[in-house]
């Protein structure tokens, strides 16, 4: 069975090492795995879009809208975006950032309240304070790790093949702070 992914946020939270993580736990789970990266001015805050899928043999890449089984959206807004895509029965993970988009920035629109109230009415939905996990962990920037340990558990990967990935996939220096990171992600309660 195939499963279909979404990870979605803004330039430079992590999105593109989140997918990369969940692309070698699947190749490493001897599964045929499908990435596409949608980039929005993602230098400049803009929006980021990774479509993930895999199974036992994968055609292409791309998630077409209410099929995602997940959404891992690292900031509100962009969840609210994607929202269309996650399939009547599929869950949502939402760190609870909120980073403001060149138009709330100039002023010329406000950022939508209540977000994660609309969410958790439409969907299956998990909000996580991914950043505060990550400091604990030892670094702000081990958000995405923590979010992808929170979205593991709603896969088949075991716990070990997970941890072997990130040891293989991230540099050295930081395999401890990131296993630490994927480790309160996946162990959240709530």
């Amino acid at each position: 069975m195939t499963k279909n992914i979404m990870i979605v946020g803004v330039g430079g939270q992590g999105t593109l090492l989140a997918s990369r993580i969940l692309g070698n736990a699947v190749i490493g789970a001897g599964l045929d795995v499908k990435v596409s990266e949608v980039h929005g001015m993602s230098q400049r805050g803009g929006s980021v879009v990774t479509y993930v899928k895999y199974g036992e043999k994968v055609q292409s890449p791309i998630v077409d809208k209410g099929c995602a089984d997940i959404i891992l959206a690292f900031e509100q807004l962009e969840a609210y975006r994607a929202l269309p895509y996650l399939k009547e029965d599929g869950r949502m993970i939402v760190n609870n950032q909120k980073i403001n988009p060149m138009p709330v920035i100039t002023g010329a629109a406000e950022y939508p309240e209540g977000i994660c109230e609309k969410l958790a009415e439409a969907c299956d939905l998990t909000v996580v304070d991914a950043a505060a996990l990550a400091a604990e962990a030892g670094s702000i920037k081990a958000v995405n790790v923590v979010l992808i340990g929170v979205m593991a558990t709603s896969t088949d990967i075991p716990y070990e093949d997970w941890i072997a990935t990130i040891r293989s996939t991230v540099p050295p220096k930081f395999v401890e702070m990131n296993v630490k990171a994927f480790d309160l992600g996946y162990h959240l309660k709530g």
